[in-house]
């Protein structure tokens, strides 16, 4: 897998007046994320990474202190403070939205370095991409506001499917905009769609039976750091329900899932890495412009294709970056 490239305009450093543990020779890093640590599992190395490109290494020259909300986003605001008043350096925040809001408003004043999957300068995170002022600034994945393309292929893969079944959280804070957008692309295509409103391990398992008894025969599951969090289970659930799918990330591909189309998730976790040590070494977010992807990923699961009986298209897979045979 070849590392997907961002947009970097890095813009001139200026001194960032860093926490009270400055004092200290090893600095500490808040890392909160709405997601847990086993579905994060293969993305920590690449912030490592890009921790060492600057320098840094967890337990020799810094200490990272990590919380997981595992998909509870009520649970972020209480994280973020209390690694607010431990006085971190820097606070990362993966897992989306929820984890960049909940820092942004625990702190204005310790730097942030956030992942978000929208539009960052809506959501009042920064006041622009090239110049994000305040205190915070990161890498946005843009994987919220690509619903519509993954309709879009999720029809070519499936051209007969009468009714598409999607999977939308309505706690996440980006839904209205995803729901907006999938009915929009709907009723452009002629598509018919069920919309299941999940946000809890019983309303998942319910929203597939639902699918079944409705004739559902494909599957749409909206960008969201908690269904991240229930991967394997989503993807177990739409393989036992014999639901072709596609979701955000490789990720879910790799478990068994036939179609994902986004970003590298992991090359945006090495850039949390590179901003980070940017401002431990004196430069301030306000200055760091939010980086962008540049190259958006198809990964094909050709034997989840076989299993489900399902031809891929030699358009579909001319346009897959990846295939998994």
């Amino acid at each position: 897998m070849k590392r997907r490239k961002f947009i970097t305009l890095l813009g001139g450093a200026a001194v960032w007046p860093l926490a009270a543990r400055a004092q200290q020779a090893m600095p500490v890093i808040g890392f909160l994320s709405s997601r847990s640590p086993e579905d994060s599992s293969h993305v920590l190395p690449a912030f490592a990474e890009g921790l060492a490109e600057g320098g840094y290494v967890d337990g020799q020259n810094l200490a990272i202190e990590f919380r997981w909300a595992r998909g509870r986003y009520d649970l972020l605001p209480g994280m973020a403070a209390e690694l607010v008043s431990r006085g971190v350096a820097v606070l990362v925040t993966a897992g989306g939205e929820p984890s960049a809001l909940a820092a942004k408003q625990a702190t204005s004043s310790i730097p942030i370095v956030f992942g978000a999957g929208g539009d960052p300068v809506r959501l009042g995170l920064v006041e622009s991409f090239s110049r994000p002022g305040g205190n915070a600034t990161g890498v946005t994945l843009l994987t919220n506001l690509m619903e519509p393309k993954r309709l879009g292929l999720l029809r070519e893969l499936v051209p007969g499917v009468a009714l598409i079944g999607v999977l939308i959280n309505p706690n996440f804070v980006q839904a209205p905009v995803q729901l907006r957008q999938v009915e929009e692309a709907a009723r452009g295509i002629g598509q018919r769609i069920s919309i299941a409103k999940v946000s809890t391990d019983s309303e998942l398992e319910a929203a597939f039976a639902a699918f079944t008894g409705e004739g559902v025969g494909a599957l749409l599951v909206t960008a969201d750091p908690y269904f991240d969090t229930r991967r394997e289970q989503i993807v177990g659930l739409a393989a036992r329900h014999r639901l072709p799918a596609i979701y955000q990330f490789r990720e879910y591909a790799l478990a068994g899932g036939l179609l994902s189309y986004g970003v590298s998730i992991t090359d945006a976790y090495r850039q949390y890495g590179v901003y980070t040590t940017r401002i431990l070494k004196g430069a301030k977010p306000a200055d760091l412009p939010v980086l962008q992807p540049t190259k958006f990923e198809t990964v094909i699961n050709l034997r989840t294709a076989r299993a489900l009986g399902i031809k891929i298209s030699d358009n579909l897979l001319s346009l897959a970056d990846e295939v998994i045979e």
